[in-house]
């Protein structure tokens, strides 16, 4: 039996200005309609509102444009 390595999912965790729920509405579709997209949530309780995304084949420019086209803002959050 030949066995395959499993690919773990990127993590990428941004800080982002998505500060309430009218915002999260608008970032909402476009990261739930995204299939390289496994998870993503918003700590809003955060200062920074940090977006942690598991995706697959993505990476901080992409998620960047995809939460710029949504009309709000991110940045890579340092460790």
């Amino acid at each position: 039996m030949t066995r395959y390595p499993q690919e773990t999912p990127t993590i990428l965790v941004l800080k982002t200005n998505i500060a309430d729920q009218a915002c999260l509405n608008k970032i909402a579709p476009v990261l739930s309609g995204d299939k390289r997209i496994l998870r993503w949530n918003v700590d809003q309780q955060d200062i920074d509102n940090v977006l942690r995304i598991e995706c697959e084949e993505l990476t901080y420019e992409d998620i960047f444009h995809m939460v710029l086209k949504a009309g709000l803002w991110c940045e890579e959050l340092p460790d």
